[in-house]
């Protein structure tokens, strides 16, 4: 028999919860992209100076995905004590490492000072910040999803989403103001170092206001329920996280990683890749990039929470579909934008890709974690959010320098794109509507190994079950 579902939050404290999940994901999407831009700008010479630049790049850019490889890893390691512990611990776990990791950059010595050694060091830190990054998102979006209703549920889990354009936002920012008042000398010299020993400041305030809020309502009742039935079994064990999402949810799990692929994809090349696409190919000047894809980024956080409130409305999938086509059909007048040279231009082909890469991110918290079981979910979510970023967006930027570099022309770059455009259209197509599912809704087995029989006739059920 269902348990009663845990009471609603009051209005003061969700918002509470929102904006530690947002504050927290800023920081955390801060440290990572600021990373990417500083791969495209001056990484292929302080860390890789004997290389032509654009192998440099296509170099630097390595680094850049290696961050991408460790997220799966952070994925299953937070996703099985995040559903074991609760997400509240895991966060805060993440959030150490990621700035930890992030102000150590800011100390490296480079490649003028102890030769190899410094590439290997930048990779070693670009794992960890990865391997937190893994770990980030499932619980960030999952702590607002179960706290929220069902009603509004997509709006209120968009904000955690805000927080990737918001760091990109203020990495950008701070980036964008140190190239204007330095010389290329200065900022090479030390100047990039400011914005990385910055994270420093901005773990501190995020570590205080992620350490005021309540653990997920929706957990603890599942916890308890889980004891329950343990304590009738004589103590028998649960199967791992992964196990069950293995289990009873592979489906989904594909699902997600199929939604992941335009997504991710999409959003590093435009706004990752355009710096080098710009300023080697267009003419554009590193300062013009850089405003561009900061001007867009701030109107990319504006659109993430009506994307998430439209999708409360006609549903996850209609709105997800949307961005998926919108993005594909978007990418040769993006291109052709870009190649004008003309600020005004460049500023609209990133302002409308964000915004349409928008229609897909905003539903995409709300959408995976109403897929998955609650003493699963954080497994499920993560797992199929960061093992896609391995294929999607860890080597975008990489396959659209090597594109660029081979052919000289943005053909086949947006291409890749549109293909990753067909993928997640076929995933979110077959996927089916999960809006009206209610995540405080927990119905256990009687025996935790074996799938119960609704799963196996009812994938709403399926994802009802603890």
């Amino acid at each position: 028999m269902a348990s009663a579902a845990p009471a609603p939050p009051t209005p003061n404290n969700l918002k509470r919860i929102v904006a530690a999940s947002l504050i927290g994901t800023t920081i955390e999407w801060y440290d990572f992209f600021l990373y990417g831009s500083a791969a495209a700008l001056v990484f292929n010479k302080l860390f890789f100076p004997d290389s032509d630049p654009l192998v440099g790049t296509l170099l630097s850019f390595l680094t850049y995905a290696v961050g991408f490889a460790a997220r799966p890893l952070g994925a299953l390691v937070f996703g099985h004590y995040g559903d074991r512990l609760g997400r509240k611990k895991l966060l805060v776990l993440s959030l150490l490492l990621m700035g930890g990791a992030t102000f150590a950059i800011g100390l490296l010595p480079t490649h003028a000072t102890v030769g190899s050694a410094a590439p290997v060091l930048l990779t070693v830190l670009r794992l960890i910040q990865g391997f937190a990054l893994g770990g980030e998102w499932g619980g960030a979006v999952l702590l607002v999803s179960e706290h929220g209703d069902a009603r509004r549920r997509g709006f209120w889990a968009s904000w955690p989403q805000t927080g990737a354009p918001a760091g990109q936002l203020l990495a950008t920012g701070v980036l964008s103001l140190l190239t204007a008042v330095l010389s290329d000398a200065a900022f090479g010299s030390w100047g990039w170092r400011i914005p990385f020993l910055l994270s420093g400041v901005l773990v501190i305030v995020g570590l205080w206001i992620r350490l005021s809020v309540d653990e997920s309502p929706v957990f603890k009742e599942a916890l308890a329920q889980a004891e329950a039935r343990k304590a009738a079994q004589d103590g028998a064990t649960e199967k791992l996280p992964i196990v069950s999402v293995l289990r009873h949810h592979w489906r989904d799990v594909l699902v997600a990683m199929g939604a992941r692929m335009a997504e991710n994809i999409s959003y590093y090349v435009i706004t990752a890749f355009i710096l080098v696409y710009a300023t080697t190919s267009a003419g554009v000047s590193k300062q013009t990039a850089l405003n561009s894809v900061l001007i867009a980024s701030a109107v990319h956080f504006a659109v993430i929470p009506a994307w998430g409130a439209l999708s409360d409305r006609i549903g996850r999938r209609p709105v997800y579909l949307l961005g998926a086509v919108g993005v594909g059909a978007w990418m040769f007048p993006f291109f052709s934008l870009i190649d004008t040279g003309g600020f005004g231009n460049l500023v609209l082909a990133v302002t409308v890709g964000l915004v349409l890469h928008g229609a897909m991110y905003a539903p995409q918290a709300a959408f995976f974690s109403e897929m998955f079981a609650t003493r699963m979910r954080y497994s499920g979510a993560s797992i199929g959010a960061q093992f896609a970023s391995v294929a999607a967006g860890a080597p975008a930027p990489l396959i659209a320098t090597a594109l660029l570099s081979d052919y000289g022309t943005s053909t086949p770059i947006a291409l890749y794109v549109i293909a990753a455009a067909v993928l997640t259209v076929i995933a979110v197509g077959v996927a089916q509507e999960t809006r009206h599912r209610d995540l405080a809704d927990v119905e256990p087995a009687a025996d935790p190994a074996a799938e119960p029989a609704s799963a196996a006739q009812s994938p709403a059920a399926d994802a009802r079950t603890v």
